[in-house]
This record gives structure tokens, sequence and C-alpha cells, in this order.
């Protein structure tokens, strides 16, 4: 496993379309284990193959219950709304208000390439529409309502 570089906004690359992947060979198998292991290094809940360069349409997402992998993903089904807080590995440091489906159905593929269908609600699915929306050369600020501003880290007290 390797950590990759994770793409800033502003490169090409997060602006473009991806290709569907066809079989999971071993390059794929490591693709998923390297994006996984940035993720976590970034402290992320959610990475896409195009923010470290690859055009091809895998999403890796851990909102602290396991990792998921998400191979040719595509939104089905959607319901409700919220709004909040969110903000990108390929943009650190800021963040936006935007507003999100609080219920997702997705189809994809797994390691196996066996289809399955994943549902979450609130962070979950902010995290798929957010990860597939970059699948499609999009990112979150296209859809901030108002202004992007600084990310404030709170100090961790001292026990």
């Amino acid at each position: 496993m390797a950590l990759r570089t994770i793409r800033q906004m502003g490169d090409e690359v997060l602006t473009k379309k991806c290709r569907e992947i066809k079989e999971v060979t071993p390059r794929i198998k490591e693709l998923i284990e390297d994006m996984l292991e940035t993720m976590y290094e970034a402290n992320g809940v959610g990475l896409a193959a195009p923010q470290v360069g690859i055009l091809k349409r895998l999403v890796v997402i851990d909102i602290g219950e396991g990792p998921i992998v998400l191979i040719n993903p595509v939104i089905v089904e959607t319901d409700g709304s919220q709004t909040g807080e969110e903000g990108c590995l390929s943009l650190p440091g800021k963040s936006g208000v935007v507003t999100r489906p609080n219920y997702v159905k997705v189809r994809a593929y797994d390691e196996d390439m066996q289809q399955y269908e994943i549902e979450g609600t609130e962070l979950l699915a902010r995290a798929f529409c957010h990860e597939i929306d970059h699948l499609d050369g999009h990112m979150y600020v296209e859809k901030v309502e108002g202004e992007l501003h600084d990310v404030v880290y709170e100090e961790e007290e001292e026990v």
C-alpha cells in the first residue's frame, strides 16, 4: 500500500468524467487499498479515484463504520433533504453549506464485481452524493450556498 497525492481544486483531472471499470485487476485492488490508506491519513470520510489522478469510477468511503468500496456507483433513489457544512480533501481548509438528499440508495459493484445496493442517511448519504459527483467531474463548491469559509479546527484541551 502507498499514499497517493490528493489532487487539489484547479487540477484539470477533477473536471473530467471517469470511465467505468470493466474488471477488478490487481492494479485496481492496489488502487482501492492505496485510496483507503490515503483517505485515512488525510482524516477524510470519502475519496474518489479522480482525486488521486485516476479517471475510473471508483469511490471509497468510511464514516466510522468500516470501509465501503463502490465500483461504478449509480444513485438510484433519493429522498428528503439536509443542509450542512461540507468540505473536501481536494480543497483543504475550506468548507461551505450544501443541501443534499437525506436518504440515498446506491447501486454499485464490490471488489469481486458483484452488484449490490447500499442505503445511507445523513452523513453517509452526503458522502455518497459528494464522492459520486467527483466521478462526473463536479465538486461541492458548485453547490455551495453562500460563501466558502475557512475551517476552524478546535484545539483539544489537555487533561
